[in-house]
């Protein structure tokens, strides 16, 4: 497994327009924001817009404005995965190539726990058509098969030391969907390595999704970057913020309250009172910047008031 260089740091925040950003939102982009700026590298934006039965409308320019509200501004030019379908092919013809890819018409009452192929799809291989064609008679989805040995480890800058026995534990994984949807672990993977990223700060909810990324990155030869995996925010009933499960939008009209809350949560240090603009607030929180402050676990309980 190949990591990342040191030399030039590439961060990235990448939402889904599937609802406005909340709180648990703006605690990844703001982190992501910070540890770039703080290397003295670049910070990009990506919109994951490759869900479109998910997505809301309006909701992909309404976290741009968000963003831009609360001071957080990218350097290079939004990358939207919905213009990407290209790229994805040809990571899809790669794997094909290299015999990684088999197409599966399960349901998925036929498979496994962990959404696995368990009836022995893959033993057909995957033909030509099976991954160019995107409505044949019998819709399928594509899998890529995990070898038995594959184990990946890594030292995750919050969540500590990981070992991921995958191949122990998951047998394949969908990198394009039934419906011809490109899924989430080919598309971010493929993304990466375009825009050369080389730390990767997110929520520790997609803790799991790494070891399936380093499989990926291994078979089309990218580089892995840096993971930093932070602790998600809870509601008071020890619930995850999330669209899914309807957290509440932060209000773009109060990013100095916002960045606050998402400091503090952060574990930092309080800005002064003085500080009472976005930028003014970023300034402190940049010079003060402790990532060893922030909490080593995977969840945080959220601020009451959001």
């Amino acid at each position: 497994m190949t990591t990342a260089g040191h030399s030039a740091y590439r961060g990235r925040f990448a939402p889904s327009p599937t609802g406005p950003l909340h709180l648990g939102s703006l605690l990844a982009a703001l982190t992501s924001w910070l540890e770039a700026r703080h290397a003295g590298g670049s910070w990009l934006l990506r919109m994951e817009d490759i869900d479109p039965p998910r997505e809301q409308a309006g909701a992909a320019d309404a976290i741009l404005h968000c963003l831009q509200q609360h001071g957080l501004r990218w350097d290079e030019a939004v990358l939207w995965q919905s213009l990407r379908g290209a790229a994805y092919d040809g990571a899809l013809s790669e794997l094909d190539a290299r015999g990684h890819l088999f197409a599966c018409a399960c349901s998925r009452q036929q498979q496994g726990p962990l959404g696995e192929c368990v009836r022995g799809c893959h033993q057909q291989g995957c033909r030509e058509g099976d991954w160019r064609d995107t409505t044949p008679p019998r819709p399928r989805a594509l899998r890529v098969s995990v070898p038995p040995s594959f184990t990946t480890r890594w030292h995750d800058t919050w969540q500590g030391p990981q070992h991921w026995p995958l191949g122990a534990t998951l047998g394949n994984f969908v990198v394009r969907r039934k419906d011809g949807l490109y899924a989430y672990q080919l598309a971010v993977v493929v993304d990466d390595a375009a825009q050369a990223i080389t730390d990767v700060v997110r929520g520790a909810d997609l803790l799991d999704s790494t070891p399936r990324q380093h499989l990926l990155q291994q078979l089309l030869g990218h580089p892995t970057p840096r993971y930093a995996h932070l602790p998600v925010l809870t509601d008071a009933g020890g619930q995850k913020l999330s669209k899914q499960n309807l957290a509440p939008a932060i209000d773009p009209n109060t990013p100095e309250r916002n960045l606050r809350a998402a400091l503090a949560a952060l574990g930092q240090t309080p800005p002064p009172v003085t500080a009472n603009t976005a930028n003014a607030i970023l300034a402190f929180a940049l010079e003060h910047w402790a990532p060893a402050a922030v909490p080593a676990q995977p969840a945080v309980a959220g601020p009451a008031s959001f």
